[in-house]
């Protein structure tokens, strides 16, 4: 069975190299639906809360909340960079209450103090989801993404591999020990 929740994440973006539209830097709306799949978990009734998925999710995704996305070769990085740094912003602000969790992965880098995510492609739909995906595979048991932004939408199903060891109180993953970090439950 599957649980899932939805996220919108306001962001701006362009395409660099594109010829259309796209071109020019612009914001969006868009709405990223993340499935988990499991079993039914004893005790709780269900799959995964989805206030935990939440959770879960929203420590990374706040980086895309509110943020610059740009592709690493985009000749506005290094203005933009120069801009911050010129405001004083480049290295956080009081007022930057947003920031998620830093990341750098093989597909994208997150500047939460800058609120920019540094592309290695530009960021489409598909771009957001293969990105999404990276970064929370390993925390969640997610059989499908979908991100609308615009007019764009796109959607990935992913192979389930096992059940993700849960609490029969609460339904949160264990850590490594076979703890819930919400509940205080030891297996």
């Amino acid at each position: 069975m599957r649980s899932f929740t939805s996220f919108n994440l306001q962001y701006a973006h362009r395409f660099y190299g594109f010829n259309g539209e796209a071109q020019y830097l612009h914001g969006h709306t868009g709405k990223l639906t993340i499935e988990v799949e499991d079993t039914i978990n004893k005790g709780v009734n269900m799959v995964f809360p989805c206030n935990e998925i939440k959770k879960t999710a929203w420590n990374i995704l706040k980086n895309f909340d509110h943020a610059l996305i740009l592709r690493e070769d985009d000749p506005i990085l290094p203005a933009i960079l120069a801009v911050y740094e010129k405001q004083g912003i480049c290295n956080g602000h009081p007022q930057n209450t947003m920031k998620g969790k830093a990341f750098q992965t093989e597909l994208a880098t997150a500047y939460p103090d800058c609120r920019l995510v540094v592309t290695k492609e530009t960021m489409t739909v598909e771009g957001m989801i293969k990105i999404v995906h990276c970064l929370l595979k390993d925390e969640l048991n997610i059989a499908k993404l979908t991100f609308t932004s615009g007019d764009n939408a796109a959607s990935q199903e992913y192979e389930v591999h096992g059940s993700m060891d849960r609490c029969p109180l609460c339904g949160v993953a264990l850590d490594e020990e076979g703890y819930c970090p919400k509940c205080g439950y030891k297996k």
